[in-house]
């Protein structure tokens, strides 16, 4: 006989304390754990979009350390490495992230290199036609690759031409200018439009030897504008890309939805969850156990600064999509129409309430919640009402958050492969 289920009780979240540089630069901290070891984020707003030239962002993120006017690209790394530090850089579409993990006593030493790099950095002539020789390899494999397409147009076809689905291409690489690097990184690159997150053992001397290496003005000091975007798109459309000798079809499908900012969101989580946000979902009894027409499906909903989408995607036999998509609608149908059960109810909220307190693992988990909130208004009643309606809906509330938002025939529905 199976245990029975025990609900999570309580889940606490660690608040940043906030502090300022001496150039007002704002800096939240989440000063935990055991070990010495800190991660320090420079966050920076995505700007000044143009969508003649799309890799703007991308790029100078790609080649922001491949050589300063102090170091070049292998000094760097060996200056980094030295300390037994790490340095990554990440690109989504609304923000730019330069990341340094170090042990905490080695940040006066490793500081001043991460200074150089978003202060001085040079992007050398050589670096840029590596980096788009490497990319247009990359690009010119993923385009073989039917999710990879199925995810391209999908993105295109409810974004646009806008970050969140610029339709990236070969020449687009070919493109890229040093200059419009250097516009690029001038304008974004600066303390004004930086905010700092540092998790782990970062106490007062920490926070002091931060302040005398970034608290100073920064070199970069161009004029830059928050993107600020729109999306006019068509509902319900079909993009159907054939490939006759496909033995596997991609599916991607969904529209434009809410994002973290709107009430509806915890209610539109859970019942994603219940359809494809998790392995017990009813897409996979379905699609994956009961047919067998796939390894595995999923739904999600991505919340965006400036939008929300839902999604679902999975890739299955060329010979049985048109079933596959048969069955998808048949479930859209069944949760616009009927009931969930008590049963599959519980599981989900144990699911749902299990997943965030098993993500609160340490002071970095803790700051990534917080960035989650931050950089979307929010505050911390956020995760209360999140965790008090997983707890509390109702299959009723999941029946109507699902004829309001789970709506196939408002849906954007891409196939490569065959269908």
């Amino acid at each position: 006989m199976a245990p029975a289920f025990k609900q999570v009780a309580d889940i606490n979240f660690i608040a940043p304390v906030k502090k300022q540089l001496s150039n007002g630069l704002p800096v939240f901290i989440v000063n935990a754990g055991e070990q010495e070891l800190v991660r320090i984020e420079f966050i920076f707003n995505n700007v000044n979009w143009n969508v003649q030239k799309p890799l703007q962002a991308i790029a100078v993120n790609g080649l922001i350390n491949s050589g300063t006017v102090q170091f070049n690209a292998k000094q760097i790394a060996e200056a980094v490495d030295y300390y037994g530090s790490f340095l990554q850089t990440e690109y989504s579409a609304d923000y730019t992230t330069i990341t340094l993990y170090s042990l905490t006593k080695h940040l006066p030493a490793v500081l001043p290199v991460l200074w150089s790099i978003l202060n001085e950095s040079t992007f050398p002539e050589h670096e840029l036609a590596i980096y788009k020789q490497n990319q247009k390899q990359k690009l010119q494999v993923s385009l073989q690759k039917n999710d990879y397409l199925a995810r391209k147009n999908f993105a295109h076809a409810i974004f646009g031409d806008t970050p969140y689905g610029s339709d990236i291409n070969l020449e687009s690489y070919d493109q890229l200018t040093r200059e419009d690097l250097l516009a690029y990184y001038q304008a974004a690159y600066q303390s004004a439009n930086c905010t700092i997150i540092a998790a782990g053992k970062f106490d007062d001397t920490s926070f002091g030897v931060l302040d005398q290496i970034f608290g100073g003005t920064w070199r970069n000091q161009a004029e830059f504008a928050v993107n600020q975007l729109e999306f006019l798109t068509e509902v319900g459309r079909e993009l159907y890309l054939e490939k006759p000798e496909a033995l596997q079809s991609a599916i991607r499908m969904g529209n434009l939805s809410i994002n973290r900012t709107h009430a509806d969101f915890p209610s539109l989580q859970i019942l994603n969850c219940v359809f494809g946000g998790y392995f017990g979902s009813r897409l996979m009894a379905n699609i994956r156990e009961d047919k067998g027409y796939t390894y595995g499906i999923g739904s999600g909903v991505a919340s965006l600064k400036q939008a929300g989408y839902f999604f679902l995607a999975t890739e299955v036999g060329a010979d049985v999509c048109g079933s596959a998509l048969a069955e998808i609608e048949k479930e859209i149908d069944l949760l616009r129409t009927e009931l969930v059960s008590d049963e599959e109810l519980d599981l989900v909220r144990n699911y749902m309430l299990g997943s965030l307190l098993g993500s609160l693992e340490n002071a970095f988990s803790h700051a990534d919640k917080f960035k989650n909130i931050y950089f979307a208004g929010l505050d911390y009643n956020y995760y209360d009402n999140y965790i008090h309606k997983v707890k509390t809906i109702t299959a009723e509330e999941i029946k109507n958050t699902a004829i309001k938002y789970l709506d196939w025939n408002a849906m954007t529905k891409v196939v490569v492969g065959k269908k």
